[in-house]
């Protein structure tokens, strides 16, 4: 009897500790299946909001449910799957829930008086206002060269002030490299497809900040081109790249100097002068 007591006193105690941990620990610590308190209820929120956790509500208890979510979160998000919310599980997620609490919400009705067709988004809309909401990251975007007419596909997979994108495959990334002569921080006007979407865009062909042979997003000391110690920006495996290209659009910014750059946005005019050229119904 004695023992049923105290094991009852034990268990009121851990739950008094859980609800009196600070919520930065969710910051702090690797959780995993068996963890209770409030870090694990941020968890399970975040991954409600993000439309991956499915429970009726947040429990605070990592259980089988918690981790099937943490790992569906993890494989669409190109992250070792694993069910346990690590550093760089942790920084995605913290990442996905910046963006989805953005208040921005671009609709197509909305924007039928500034396109030709109110069923189609055109020219060389704001990166900031429209087109970072639209192209939303793991989204598969086909894009045209406006010289050469040359075609190939990426998935937009990383970026905040302007797109970070990846070739689908190694057949893509030949079609690039054929394009601009070989890797080229050279910027191109380029158009760029999705949806209902034809916009006006400038890439560079320059893979960086990334290592195809590594895991995506855990810290590495080297990356590409010169960049050191981060996350391994590179998502798509075995298509001939290391790491991610920058795709620009109007008003977009620069990652590092957080400036708009000027070849960039010649660029894009160049660009949405030729849409305005063709015959899109």
């Amino acid at each position: 009897m004695k023992s049923k007591i105290l094991i009852r006193m034990l268990a009121v105690c851990m739950a008094l500790l859980m609800a009196l941990t600070p919520v930065n620990a969710y910051a702090a610590t690797i959780i995993k299946r068996g963890a209770h308190g409030n870090e694990v209820k941020e968890v399970q929120t975040t991954l409600r909001d993000l439309g991956y956790y499915k429970y009726s509500k947040v429990t605070g208890y990592y259980g089988s449910i918690t981790e099937a979510a943490v790992k569906r979160f993890q494989k669409a998000n190109g992250i070792r799957v694993n069910g346990i919310v690590e550093k760089a599980t942790r920084s995605i997620l913290k990442l996905a829930k910046s963006e989805k609490s953005e208040k921005t919400k671009v609709r197509v009705k909305t924007m039928s008086s500034k396109v030709d067709n109110a069923n189609k988004l055109l020219g060389d809309l704001d990166w900031f206002k429209q087109v970072r909401n639209i192209l939303k990251r793991g989204m598969i975007a086909e894009i045209t060269d406006v010289d050469t007419g040359k075609t190939f596909q990426v998935k937009r997979t990383y970026g905040t002030n302007h797109a970070d994108i990846e070739p689908l495959t190694k057949k893509d990334t030949k079609v690039i490299k054929e394009i601009w002569g070989g890797f080229s921080w050279k910027t191109r006007a380029v158009i760029v497809k999705f949806e209902n979407c034809t916009l006006a865009a400038s890439m560079a062909a320059m893979p960086h900040a990334g290592v195809d042979s590594k895991p995506a997003n855990v810290i590495l000391n080297k990356r590409s081109e010169g960049y050191g110690r981060g996350f391994n920006l590179d998502t798509i495996k075995n298509n001939g790249a290391n790491g991610v290209m920058d795709l620009h659009f109007k008003n977009s910014r620069t990652h590092g100097t957080n400036k708009v750059k000027k070849s960039m946005q010649d660029m894009v005019k160049k660009a949405a002068n030729y849409i305005k050229t063709l015959n899109i119904n």
